[in-house]
């Protein structure tokens, strides 16, 4: 009778722990449950900028947090993602406060382009001549004199992600060919230095007080590369001679059908998108400034 009582309650005792296992009372698969309750992280719109687990944006410049040499930035290879950029509040010719990179060049923003949401308009043949500023997934931006709150990224449409100020998407000018260079500056009454919230550099003026101007002349109607650019005082010689079929200018500037300013001349402002509107197609051989 022992015996048969006690096998009576091994087989209640195994019956129930069978059970509690089957209801998931185990502490294990509470945690796990717990686990399974929280929310998951939000996604990102894909029409807002990406979100700010893209990138790490750390106070200071590379150099005060030790980048390596040779990378980045420093690397100078504007269009490519890069492991980290830096973003400078600055002064750069007649422009102040403007942001740089940390090279030192000039960054811009396109009026072409919107804020919010974030999104970036230039691409193909403007991306060559206006390099956009992009990080590489992951990477680090060093931010100096410019708010951690207005500063992010955008997914432009060929994937990469490009550095946003205050929203907007920022460019390098493929025609700055030295650091505090701001031949950008007004090119086509849409393209402006951006300051460190995001405004428009110099005011959006296209010739500020004191700066230098600029023209940027392009082998095919309304703007298409192969582009040269020139910029500073005096009369200059275009790099290829009667190549322009359009020009954009910041400020006025007279060109002429001969080298060294001689020949036909004509003062210009602003776009010009076939210069057989006003004569001189495939004519320009110098530029004056000033």
């Amino acid at each position: 009778m022992k015996i048969q009582r006690l096998g009576t309650i091994a087989a209640v005792t195994t019956a129930a722990a069978l059970l509690l296992t089957a209801c998931g009372g185990g502490t294990e698969d509470k945690a796990t449950d717990k686990a399974a309750d929280k929310p998951a992280a939000s996604g990102t719109s894909s029409a807002a900028p990406a979100a700010s687990s893209e990138f790490t944006s750390l106070s200071g410049t590379a150099k005060q947090n030790k980048a390596q040499p040779k990378t980045g930035d420093w690397a100078n290879s504007p269009g490519k993602p890069q492991k980290w950029v830096q973003l400078s509040a600055a002064s750069a010719g007649a422009l102040s406060p403007v942001v740089v990179n940390g090279a030192g060049f000039t960054l811009y923003r396109f009026d072409n382009d919107t804020a919010n949401p974030s999104k970036a308009t230039c691409n193909g043949a403007c991306a060559t001549t206006w390099p956009p500023v992009v990080v590489a997934p992951g990477g680090r931006i060093f931010i100096d004199g410019v708010k951690k709150s207005d500063v992010g990224v955008v997914k432009r449409d060929d994937g990469k992600l490009q550095v946003t100020v205050g929203g907007w998407p920022v460019y390098r000018f493929n025609k700055d060919l030295r650091p505090g260079d701001t031949n950008g500056q007004g090119v086509g009454g849409t393209w402006f230095g951006v300051t460190p919230d995001g405004k428009k550099a110099g005011g959006g003026a296209s010739a500020p007080a004191g700066g230098k101007s600029s023209v940027t002349l392009s082998d095919e109607k309304n703007f298409g590369d192969p582009s040269e650019g020139l910029a500073g005082t005096g009369c200059q010689n275009v790099g290829r001679d009667d190549s322009a079929s359009s020009l954009q200018a910041s400020g006025t500037v007279k060109i002429w059908t001969e080298r060294d300013c001689k020949g036909t001349s004509k003062s210009v402002s602003g776009n010009i998108a076939d210069l057989a509107s006003i004569g001189f197609d495939n004519a320009i051989s110098s530029v004056r400034f000033g």
